[in-house]
């Protein structure tokens, strides 16, 4: 009962820092997002809050939690309030599966890194990006405007037809593998990262995360030059917050599972204790990349979204599980 007690209670405090941590990293990655596009664009970012702007991300949550949340007349009340809770509470569900460190030692028990460590993982992580789906579309469909209505149905039009080609990229690392949990697919990775193995998969879930957290170019269901702001045109205060706030969490989880499924996740040259800084390290690369694509690239037209989807990439996707299976199978790829 007590080592029972004793589990429960690293689980919750491991929860609540991750949760902390995790929450604060959004917030200035804000912060760092503006200071970068600004950099790009040869401007100033946002420098006047704090020394060298440092206390922006503060100023930003005060303003949104002071702002009036307005509930428009046509909106269906409960479903209005709750589509907000849906997109931010999946997206930092799925962080709690994924391993950010090496085990460590703590009171005579030895401690995985992620929350909770599933043998169904990756099964987890596809489930609740899928349930994702439904807060866009049911903030679109509640709101009671047009312009949200049309940002919601493309919303869950492009979100699921990427993650298709998402969960087909992850296949050839399941089956190098030979297990669903993330703890396994970090251990597997320990002499050659998988993306020697599988480098066009690797391309493949990064161009598929990106439609799925809806960044320029995919940011067709906010498309302001058409929807005003899509499918959370009617939001404001700490609700349009929360679908903020979700988005940049949704970049961490992202970049934290594409450097897990591919790029060897915690390890690194060095000791055990350096496992923290390249995991923080490799998933601000990929955070970084998301950053430069969107101060790079301009918005592609829906019609090209859905046909670059549908037949181009998922084909590809297709084509590398037979490619990485046939070549698994050819070299004794498997990793046990």
């Amino acid at each position: 009962m007590t080592e029972t007690v004793a589990i429960m209670a690293i689980i919750i405090v491991k929860a609540a820092v991750i949760l902390i941590i995790t929450l604060t990293l959004a917030a200035y990655m804000v912060l760092a997002e503006r200071k970068l596009l600004a950099r790009m664009q040869s401007r100033f970012g946002p420098n006047r809050v704090g020394p060298f702007g440092l206390l922006q991300p503060l100023a930003d949550v005060i303003k949104l939690v002071t702002k009036e949340d307005i509930l428009p007349k046509e909106a269906d009340r409960a479903i209005f309030f709750i589509a907000p809770g849906i997109v931010a509470g999946t997206v930092l569900l799925t962080f709690a599966v994924v391993p950010f460190g090496a085990p460590v030692a703590i009171c005579g028990h030895l401690v995985q890194m992620p929350v909770i460590d599933l043998n169904v993982g990756v099964l987890y992580f596809l489930a609740l990006s899928s349930l994702g789906v439904y807060g866009v579309a049911l903030a679109g469909w509640s709101s009671g405007s047009k312009y949200s209505l049309l940002g919601g149905i493309r919303g869950s039009a492009q979100m699921i037809s990427y993650e298709l080609s998402m969960g087909l990229s992850i296949v050839p690392v399941v089956m190098l593998t030979g297990s669903f949990s993330l703890s396994d697919i970090v251990a597997a990775q320990h002499s050659v990262p998988f993306i020697v193995y599988s480098p066009l998969g690797f391309i493949v879930f990064l161009i598929s995360v990106a439609a799925e957290s809806k960044r320029i170019p995919y940011d067709l269901p906010e498309a302001e030059n058409e929807l005003v702001a899509g499918y959370h045109t009617e939001y404001s205060g700490m609700r349009f917050g929360l679908f903020y706030i979700g988005e940049y969490v949704n970049i961490i989880v992202l970049s934290a599972l594409a450097i897990t499924f591919f790029c060897g996740g915690w390890q690194g040259p060095g000791p055990d204790s350096l496992s923290f800084f390249w995991f923080f390290f490799k998933s601000a690369f990929i955070a970084f990349f998301f950053i430069w694509m969107r101060g790079t690239l301009p918005r592609l037209r829906y019609d090209q979204l859905m046909h670059f989807g549908w037949k181009f990439l998922l084909p590809l996707a297709l084509f590398n599980v037979l490619l990485t299976a046939g070549l698994a199978l050819g070299f004794g790829w498997r990793v046990h």
